[in-house]
């Protein structure tokens, strides 16, 4: 088996080695990830420029490809471009932080799974919801060679993503696996504002990820919080088609 790793947190990234260190234990695995942090570009490709690609060691033998684009550019190059030879799956992670609820659509590493799949390969976007420098990302790469074993070896899982994210918690103390939709639990923005040297204003953007009142018990952030590992099928097509019906109904009256 063959595998396309890749990250939006960059391709020096520790989540990055550890899925690595795991997943080349069952495939042939190429890594072709951004060469700094992308983190919350969305499904962003690279247009107006050139997309700079090197190779990267680590201790001295070659590591992967570092693109100077975004997650969706690496998978879209490492497909492509960068290998002679088919992949089973694409994995993309292991990120520092979850990813669950609206998140989702600004998730850079969400986007390259995605983009996998929209390519025909069956892909995993793998998350540990822990911020921290201290993160441990030894079981949730365990899980990923897993969870990337069944998917690649399935033969119902094509045109899907799977958003996995996993509680950073002790294993023992994980309560299982939860098959979970994605919610509505977004980023609480919180804009911390400065003056330059100049004179000149300018902010970040700070927050905090908060569960709404009326989630759904069967969120994935509400999996989560529960110290569940969520698991998500998602799909690049976003017609909702609920809507259809009405739509097509009244907007006839709107032509002539």
């Amino acid at each position: 088996m063959r595998f396309l790793l890749t990250n939006d947190d960059g391709i020096y990234a520790e989540g990055l080695r550890a899925l690595q260190r795991e997943l080349s234990q069952v495939a042939e695995c190429l890594i072709v990830a951004p060469e700094t942090e992308q983190s919350a570009v969305g499904h962003a490709i690279t247009l107006s420029q050139p997309l700079m690609v090197r190779r990267v060691k680590r201790e001295g033998h070659f590591w992967g490809y570092g693109v100077k684009g975004t997650p969706a550019d690496c998978v879209k190059l490492g497909v492509k471009e960068l290998s002679e030879k088919p992949f089973d799956l694409v994995v993309s992670g292991i990120n520092r932080g979850a990813n669950v609820g609206i998140n989702v659509i600004y998730s850079g590493t969400v986007s390259a799974a995605t983009e996998g799949t929209i390519l025909g390969i069956p892909s995993i976007a793998v998350s540990l919801d822990d911020l921290t420098e201290e993160a441990d990302f030894s079981f949730a790469a365990r899980f990923a060679k897993k969870i990337a074993l069944f998917i690649a070896k399935s033969n119902h899982t094509r045109g899907m993503t799977l958003n996995v994210n996993i509680p950073a918690i002790p294993e023992k103390e994980i309560q299982g696996i939860a098959v979970t939709e994605q919610g509505t639990a977004r980023l609480m923005e919180d804009f911390e504002k400065r003056v330059d040297p100049r004179e000149n204003t300018y902010y970040w953007l700070a927050g905090e990820t908060l569960l709404p009142n009326m989630e759904k018990e069967n969120s994935d952030a509400t999996a989560l919080k529960k110290g569940f590992i969520s698991v998500t099928p998602i799909h690049y097509d976003l017609t909702r088609y609920e809507s259809m019906t009405y739509l097509e109904t009244t907007a006839k009256k709107l032509f002539p």
